[in-house]
């Protein structure tokens, strides 16, 4: 099978997500000043950021060939020796390198975030004969993490809002975001950077703001400015505060790397050798088996493979994976000898009067696209009796922890100051009459929510939210929320609603409202359900 190499490299940098002006303390993590191991570099690939950005997943390494690692120059010599960006000593410049200064530790823990991508960014830029100055740009977007979601709708490490993704060819849909995907999104960032930097007749600082805030926006700055006869360079011009602090933060982090000495900071060193590469996989997989064949915990996997919102990949591609070099040749053995029928687990399910394609598919958490692939059917017309072959997840669901749902989930249940409530989605509701509802902000309901305050939502959602109460209410509250755990239910042989409630201590009203689901509809074994259930009790 195909690989193109990757490589994993990277090294110290930098700053929290510019997007949400995070900046977080540099007490969180410290990494020796020596050149990475090779356990090393892969121990990034553990960081499981989107659960927690400070511990890396337990008692896990991979352990890579020593005899293919090749010492050659640390990455940040290599962009060193390329900067080309002029970088004022100005207040704005200034103060934003002094905070990088002030917190090397924070620098080096981005570090960490970057490196199993950082090398192919470098390489692609190179390629594409744009200044490595670039390569800084996801520590200022998103800190280097391909699942920053910010306050704006923009995803990604290189934060792409929907429009402007799919402007550059970064598909998005129920399966696949390649917004987050690292390949996709580096090229269609790289495509977006040149497009401006034309637009902008070469200038890469006007580019580089038009990337933050439009190049409408900034155009119109420049005619405003030519107007009244003032210059129409960057530093000249009436922006937002955020693209204002934006430019000047990526000129600080290339004066760190460029002279680091001169201000008493050490770049944390990676070794500049391939680590990481594509594999071509043809076909849908599920990433729990590719996980398995790849000798890696699903948490490794997905971290590799942010793209993939659900349990697999998309029927429809991209067909490719990123691994570590070491593991390609056994993986490619595994999947060589997996039939395309085992790339996948099923279910057969019996059509009930009533069902739709939409409803079915909703039940084993897939979409009606598949079914009717796998099925040979044309359209949404199915017969009450016939028999389905429906593609379900080979795990429990709350095993890809990483999926759109877990990480969902993750952020709802994380505890927050004052007393929680659950809010349904109402026909005809928006998130303006709910903080009206619940006396709170809409960006606050957006961050419980891992969301942003212009999302859609829909009838049926729910949402978590927080409201500040006395401290004896709410210390009530939580205790009587402290045992309780949201979890995948798969339906067994001879399972129903009444013995599944007996068995996890919950009404039937209850899963029939968790899952949009009657008890007069029959369980199938296979079935996903989602529980709310008081752990000490669960079976």
């Amino acid at each position: 099978m195909k690989h193109l190499a990757l490589s994993l490299s990277a090294s110290i940098l930098l700053l929290g997500c510019q997007t949400t002006q995070e900046q977080r303390t540099a007490d969180e993590f410290v990494v020796s000043n020596t050149i990475a191991t090779p356990v090393e570099i892969n121990q990034a690939l553990l960081v499981d950021e989107s659960i927690d950005v400070i511990h890396p997943v337990a008692d896990v390494e991979i352990d890579l060939d020593q005899d293919k690692i090749h010492v050659s120059e640390d990455i940040w010599q290599h962009i060193r020796g390329k900067l080309t960006f002029d970088v004022p000593q100005n207040k704005r410049v200034i103060s934003q390198r002094n905070w990088y200064v002030k917190h090397p530790n924070y620098l080096d823990r981005v570090a960490k975030r970057a490196e199993p991508f950082l090398f192919y960014i470098v390489q692609e830029l190179e390629k594409a004969n744009i200044p490595l100055e670039i390569a800084l740009l996801p520590i200022v977007e998103s800190a280097f993490d391909p699942f920053a979601y910010s306050h704006g709708r923009a995803s990604g490490m290189w934060q792409f809002v929907p429009g402007t993704g799919k402007r550059f060819g970064m598909k998005q849909n129920w399966w696949y975001d390649g917004r987050r995907d690292v390949v996709a999104s580096t090229q269609g960032a790289i495509k977006y950077l040149k497009y401006l930097n034309k637009y902008f007749d070469g200038d890469w600082l006007l580019a580089l703001a038009a990337y933050n805030s439009g190049e409408g926006r900034v155009r119109r700055a420049m005619k405003n400015n030519a107007r009244k006869n003032k210059p129409t360079d960057f530093w000249s011009l009436d922006l937002p505060k955020e693209t204002r602090a934006y430019v000047p933060k990526l000129l600080a982090l290339a004066d760190i790397v460029k002279q680091p000495e001169q201000f008493s900071l050490k770049l944390y060193e990676i070794d500049n050798t391939p680590v990481i590469a594509t594999v071509d996989i043809k076909s849908q997989l599920d990433l729990a088996k590719a996980a398995r064949l790849a000798d890696l915990s699903l948490a490794e996997f997905q971290r590799l493979n942010p793209g993939f919102n659900r349990w697999a990949t998309d029927p429809e591609g991209p067909h490719y994976l990123l691994l570590p070099n070491a593991k390609i040749e056994k993986f490619e053995e595994g999947l060589a000898k997996l039939s395309d029928k085992d790339r996948l687990s099923w279910q057969r399910y019996k059509i009930k009067n009533g069902d739709s394609l939409i409803r079915i598919a909703k039940k084993f958490h897939t979409t009606p696209e598949l079914i009717r692939k796998v099925n040979n059917i044309s359209g949404n017309n199915i017969r009450a009796g016939k028999h389905l072959l429906i593609p379900v997840a080979a795990q429990a669901l709350d095993d890809y922890i990483l999926s759109q749902e877990q990480r969902l989930t993750k952020t709802q249940q994380r505890r927050r100051n004052g007393v929680k409530t659950m809010h349904k989605v109402k026909s005809g509701d928006t998130l303006w009459d709910i903080s009206r509802k619940y006396n709170v902000s809409t960006r606050s309901i957006a961050k419980w929510n891992g969301m942003a305050p212009k999302d859609y939502i829909k009838p049926g959602q729910n949402l978590v939210i927080w409201q500040k109460v006395g401290l004896k209410q709410a210390a009530q509250k939580r205790d009587a929320q402290a045992i309780m755990r949201n979890i995948t239910y798969r339906v067994r042989r001879g399972d129903s609603f009444a013995r599944i409630a007996d068995k996890f201590n919950v009404k039937i009203s209850d899963i029939e409202r968790w899952n949009s689901l009657s008890r007069k509809e029959y369980l199938q074994p296979g079935q996903m359900l989602k529980l709310s259930v008081d752990v000490t009790n669960s079976i």
